[in-house]
């Protein structure tokens, strides 16, 4: 991707964090950019373009920002902690999470209203349940693919509502960060026992 498309998306989240999906206009969005709205067209086509082309980047970018790190030379990953940490990453007090994650729900929020959204919001989301079951497997071995499933949609659910509330100033991010690692704790760990509502049981609650 080449800078200038690059820092147009860049410009888009930003807007879009702090106006909403609404409030992006193409002439705002090359002020904020320092670019011409031709341009702008050129490399996205139209508004619509604009919105999916930043959904995929602020997918990407998280992607970045939850990226493991890799361990020392003859050390053994831990899959419990890989999975804590991509997950706590997204509750960093950073601009970029800060910005990426209000720019998300944002998203989140117009797609109720703008189905053209749907198809490419679920499609991300998709993605991140699929990364985060995977975590999960290696993290709890004996569990089943549904089970893994059903956990990450509760768990990247969760994390989710827990931005919501930390962004919105209704948690601190230090609490959302608990509240999230106990809720791992909670899937990994109920998931040997069987017991309802974690990895290996049948869910919240239910039957």
């Amino acid at each position: 991707m080449s800078d200038r498309r690059t820092g147009i998306l860049q410009a888009a989240t930003r807007v879009i964090a702090r106006r909403g999906v609404r409030g992006l206009r193409m002439g705002e969005l090359a002020a904020e950019a320092g670019v011409s709205t031709a341009l702008i067209y050129y490399h996205f086509h139209d508004r619509a373009g604009v919105l999916r082309q930043t959904l995929e980047y602020i997918s990407d970018r998280a992607d970045h920002y939850t990226a493991d790190d890799q361990p020392p030379d003859g050390r053994v990953r831990d899959p419990r902690a890989d999975l804590e940490q991509v997950l706590l990453l997204e509750l960093q007090d950073t601009t970029e999470v800060r910005e990426n994650s209000t720019a998300w729900g944002e998203l989140r929020a117009t797609a109720v209203f703008e189905p053209d959204l749907r198809q490419d919001l679920a499609r991300s989301t998709h993605t991140w349940v699929h990364d985060v079951a995977e975590l999960l497997a290696h993290a709890d071995p004996a569990g089943t693919a549904p089970a893994h499933a059903a956990a990450a949609e509760r768990l990247t659910a969760l994390v989710e509502g827990l931005s919501v509330r930390w962004l919105s100033g209704s948690l601190p991010v230090d609490q959302a960060r608990r509240l999230l690692r106990g809720a791992i704790e909670t899937e990994l760990d109920h998931g040997r026992t069987g017991s309802p509502g974690v990895v290996g049981g049948v869910g919240f609650g239910g039957s």
